[in-house]
């Protein structure tokens, strides 16, 4: 499975992006649970959001209400809608492909694919 993320860049705080994650390589997208992570210096890598094969979508706290997680089978992406956006959400966002999705949100370990990755920064 390769993933290329898209649609980062700079914007300012109460702004919005959507980022992209296009799929390949594999036959049966309608399987995989899809995830997106981000990293920020001194964080670590943290789960932003996740939804099943069904749809079903989960979201760290922080970004509940403001982001929002989709996908198109039938295309093999996967997008993330970030609204009021704050600085706290500036970061390396990577797209992640699990089999299934795991158990405990957020769980790295749980994710087989990743994409390279795609900036964004929120300036105050």
């Amino acid at each position: 499975v390769r993933l290329v993320e898209s649609g980062g860049g700079s914007v300012q705080a109460a702004g919005s992006l959507r980022l992209s994650c296009a799929a390949s390589g594999y036959g049966h997208s309608n399987y995989y649970c899809m995830g997106w992570f981000r990293h920020s210096p001194g964080k670590g890598r943290e789960g932003v959001a996740d939804v099943s094969p069904n749809g079903f979508t989960r979201y760290i706290d922080s970004v509940k209400n403001r982001f929002t997680i989709s996908r198109d089978n039938a295309k093999g992406n996967l997008y993330l809608q970030m609204n009021r956006m704050e600085h706290e959400d500036t970061a390396m966002y990577y797209c992640a492909a699990a089999r299934f999705c795991p158990v405990t949100f957020g769980m790295e370990s749980g994710y087989q694919n990743w994409g390279e990755g795609t900036q964004v920064t929120v300036s105050l």
